[in-house]
């Protein structure tokens, strides 16, 4: 098996690895049984009681899937809690890096009286695995669990069958073991409530937070469809808008910044994202969406190929991201070292000064910003209206 393909600690890949080749070849179930307890220190507890899992080594640091504040709460915090849906008796989440199942499993919770489907999408057995084999966080979690057992075992690499909770009649949950750019690709469109997008991080999985993939959302999702994910990062952001979303600022819990929310239906969101964001994602190269235009890259190519765009749309689309160059339009400054760097930077685009009538002219959406998103003021509107303006000053049109 490829552990390239996997977030998890190595240790505790190769663990879970061993444990279902033992059960497949004995068909003890005390390997599965007693293995938690055997190898809790490649587990982590988090605030809340629910557990973690280690992730292998990134920049010689070892990190947990989940924030430290609580691994289930975040579930509901940033996944559930975002969602309206209290006059849907039908509800469809495409679940994306499902992992452990923690997102599915407050989505049952949440929502256990309604027809309920749910689309697990994880392209790594031993994470689901780990997911089996965690002491449940809530009730709901043994339902989840069950369905990737079965499903596990349909995939022959787990072969008994230990969990004992049925998953209701109303409850509909299908697993989908394999590489969600090619899973997305055979789902229907139109049939999605909620995206819940989860990967480790933009870093690891750039492939999962790419505008072509979000193009593939726009199609499977409704129209008063919401995607929630954790990261409040601007390639991801800008790529949701470029596909056709409107994004909005998502729940805080665990980290400093907030998520992100997006929907084709501004209706679906709450607040606008903070100002500063969207004056960079506009602006600045920073702004630069994630690409895989056939949904088939690798990660380091994805992220090279990003680094290049951005190398040549500095100074050219868009101002330098250089010391948040695009956040003092229209500030005056009194720091004159970080001034001369500033306006260094916007001369390149045709723009002479922070305080200039071009600054002023360029960020004047902003003068209408709210916090509450409407059909009319939104930050959708409001960046690519910035985006046009630019273009305009740069230009000399």
């Amino acid at each position: 098996m490829k552990y390239e393909n996997n977030i998890l600690n190595k240790n505790i890949f190769d663990l879970i690895n061993e444990l279902f080749k033992k059960e497949k070849e004995s068909k003890n179930p005390n390997y599965r049984n007693n293995f938690f307890n055997k190898n809790k220190e490649n587990f982590v507890l988090t605030d809340d009681g629910s557990y973690s899992v280690k992730s292998k080594e990134i920049n010689n640091k070892i990190e947990t899937l989940h924030t430290s504040s609580g691994a289930i709460s975040e579930s509901f915090e940033k996944f559930i809690n975002p969602l309206k849906f209290k006059n849907k008796s039908k509800i469809s989440i495409l679940d994306i890096c499902a992992g452990l199942g923690y997102n599915s499993s407050a989505a049952i919770a949440e929502f256990k009286e309604k027809d309920l489907k749910i689309d697990m999408v994880e392209i790594s057995k031993p994470t689901l695995a780990c997911g089996i084999l965690i002491p449940s966080p809530i009730p709901e979690h043994n339902i989840t669990k069950k369905a990737i057992e079965d499903s596990l075992i349909k995939q022959k690499y787990a072969s008994l069958s230990l969990q004992q909770k049925d998953i209701p009649e109303n409850i509909k949950i299908n697993i989908f073991i394999d590489d969600a750019r090619k899973t997305i690709q055979n789902l229907n469109s139109n049939s999605y409530d909620a995206i819940f997008l989860d990967p480790f991080s933009q870093n690891m999985s750039p492939e999962l937070f790419s505008l072509d993939f979000f193009k593939q959302f726009r199609r499977v999702i409704k129209d008063d469809g919401i995607i929630c994910t954790y990261t409040s990062s601007a390639p991801v952001r800008a790529g949701f808008i470029e596909a056709g979303f409107h994004v909005g600022a998502g729940p805080i819990f665990g980290r400093k910044q907030g998520g992100t929310l997006a929907s084709l239906s501004v209706d679906s969101l709450y607040e606008s994202l903070p100002q500063n964001d969207e004056i960079r994602i506009a602006l600045s190269d920073v702004g630069i969406p994630f690409r895989d235009i056939n949904l088939n890259n690798n990660s380091e190519d994805i992220l090279k190929n990003r680094a290049l765009k951005r190398k040549e749309s500095r100074h050219n689309t868009k101002i330098s991201s250089a010391v948040k160059t695009p956040i003092f339009l229209t500030k005056d400054m009194n720091d004159e070292k970080l001034k001369r760097r500033v306006e260094r930077n916007l001369s390149k685009m045709n723009i002479p000064s922070t305080t200039s009538k071009e600054a002023f002219f360029i960020l004047e959406p902003e003068d209408s910003y709210e916090k509450k998103q409407t059909y009319q003021n939104n930050s959708r509107k409001r960046i690519i209206e910035m985006i046009k303006r630019l273009d305009i000053v740069k230009n000399n049109i």
